[in-house]
């Protein structure tokens, strides 16, 4: 038996990356799967890979009525909504405060937050009404953390973390659930963009993106490797499933342990690279 057996999920964002990794997850475990997204092409392949328990919708999650009408076919096809995940989102780029752009701040709220929101509020009619129900968010440690990501980014993924906790407090007394994961650095096409690599090249660059983040992460997290979609995807089948159950409101952090703390090797070098410098200036070394 699968954990998510006779379980009804819609996949926002599914067509690529962690959506696309939860997507053949899901159906694995037995769930039937909406791959809700921008990506026709995509979507409609990752469909038919899956097999006949999985279907592409096409959404722009900041259309309201686009959204509510993938949840509501949904519902009405199967009868339930047992569980939504809320994967849309943009990286936005790095600059500094003073060069921040309005549009670009307001389409990554739109995207990243808004978007979140809406899905909670559609999927929540549906759930509440049937008394269950698992809404999974994904934040980042870039909402965490400062100095991790861009201005809308960074500010659009910690609000979608107090969001969660917000809304978990509403709808967990009518028995839906709304939990969020916060990610550090994966490999998918989104983190390729958000370094600069074009739409068109993301797909392609992921093998020079893992080696380059795995070089650049090599010091700050205690897991020595870049993070994988399938990381996230088990962690959103977690709290998919009845595993579950007793957990709401609550962040899941999966970043190799960058948030918390430096690797103890790197904090060993540093402070005898500390002592060195010391005894050196008092002329002891």
């Amino acid at each position: 038996m699968g954990k998510l057996d006779d379980k009804v999920a819609i996949i926002v964002g599914g067509s690529t990356g962690i959506g696309a990794s939860t997507v053949e997850l899901f159906a694995e475990e037995g769930a039937k799967v909406i791959i809700a997204g921008l990506q026709p092409a995509k979507g409609a392949a990752l469909a038919e890979k899956v097999g006949r328990d999985a279907r592409y919708l096409f959404v722009d999650v900041t259309d309201e009525a686009q959204l509510k009408a993938v949840i509501t076919e949904t519902a009405t096809e199967f009868g339930k909504l047992d569980c939504l995940i809320n994967y849309a989102g943009v990286p936005g780029r790095w600059s500094g405060v003073a060069e921040v752009e309005l549009d670009e701040f307001n389409q990554g709220i739109a995207i990243n937050l808004t978007g979140t929101l809406l899905g909670i509020k559609h999927a929540s009619s549906v759930m509440m009404q049937q008394g269950s129900g698992s809404i999974v968010n994904i934040g980042s440690l870039c909402g965490q953390l400062g100095g991790w990501g861009g201005y809308p980014y960074s500010a659009a993924k910690a609000a979608v973390l107090h969001l969660t906790r917000c809304a978990a407090m509403e709808l967990g007394q009518a028995g839906v659930r709304v939990n969020a994961i916060s990610p550090g650095p994966i490999v998918t096409p989104i983190f390729a963009k958000g370094v600069g690599v074009s739409s068109e090249d993301a797909e392609q660059a992921l093998d020079g993106v893992r080696a380059a983040v795995g070089s650049f992460i090599a010091n700050l997290q205690s897991i020595p490797r870049a993070g994988a979609p399938k990381d996230v995807a088990q962690v959103a089948l977690f709290l998919a499933s009845d595993d579950s159950a007793f957990m709401n409101g609550q962040i899941l952090t999966v970043d190799g342990g960058i948030s918390a703390g430096r690797p103890a090797s790197v904090t060993q070098a540093d402070w005898t690279e500390m002592a060195r410098a010391v005894q050196e200036s008092l002329g002891t070394s």
